[in-house]
């Protein structure tokens, strides 16, 4: 997971901080860059998050009291799931490299690295950015997590021996506190997505400009996730 964070970190902070800090868009001045950009921030961002929520369901799977449950968590059943998810976001991540394309505003002039393709830019606004890299994780890390905490509360009431049932506890506490370290950036990220795509604020540049800074910030602390995990 720490090599897909790192590649997230180099082409999507690292490229914000060169556009923000030194005004240089490689997005703008290079097509290759437009599309492997975008591919690789959506194949590292989707593969990191799914690790992040396996480790967590992972842990409830090792803290259930039926025995079916806890035998889904070995390291066999994690590899071969993170390979398969791999796979899965390489090939969802192909059309980023068909339709991202380096196209010029009708009204101001300016460039930007977009979409060309009406529906796909839907998918990618809704399902990929507000689902996927959004509500999704969250729901999933908030859902197990609770579970995982509520099956070490019982732990005490099993027929458990007592180192391993301290280890069991002490891991979840470090699991669950990981996990809360890791929502509290993508919450902002999530609300600034639906925000921007549902307020209208062409009509009112003082709110445009306040959506954007609102927007900046989140993006800037989702980047913390990726620092963190």
């Amino acid at each position: 997971m720490s090599c897909v964070n790192i590649g997230q970190l180099i082409t999507g902070l690292f490229t914000r901080i060169l556009i923000a800090g030194f005004g240089i868009d490689w997005t703008l001045s290079s097509l290759f860059y437009c599309k492997f950009r975008t591919y690789c921030r959506q194949v590292c961002g989707l593969i990191s998050l799914s690790c992040f929520c396996f480790a967590t369901i992972d842990q409830f799977l090792a803290t259930c009291s039926r025995v079916y449950w806890q035998q889904w968590s070995n390291i066999k059943v994690a590899r071969r799931l993170c390979l398969i998810t791999s796979i899965i976001w390489i090939l969802h991540g192909i059309p980023c490299l068909i339709y991202f394309n380096i196209i010029q505003s009708t009204t101001s002039g300016s460039l930007s690295c977009t979409p060309t393709n009406t529906i796909f830019n839907q998918y990618f606004i809704y399902a990929y950015s507000v689902v996927l890299l959004g509500y999704l994780p969250i729901i999933i890390t908030i859902v197990f997590g609770s579970l995982a905490y509520y099956n070490v509360q019982q732990i005490a009431y099993r027929t458990v021996p007592l180192v391993r049932r301290e280890l069991d506890k002490q891991l979840t506490v470090m699991v669950l506190i990981l996990d809360i370290i890791n929502i509290i950036p993508l919450v902002p990220y999530a609300i600034t997505l639906i925000l921007t795509s549902v307020i209208n604020s062409t009509q009112n540049p003082v709110l445009a400009r306040q959506i954007q800074f609102a927007s900046d910030s989140s993006v800037i602390l989702y980047y913390v996730h990726y620092g963190v995990g």
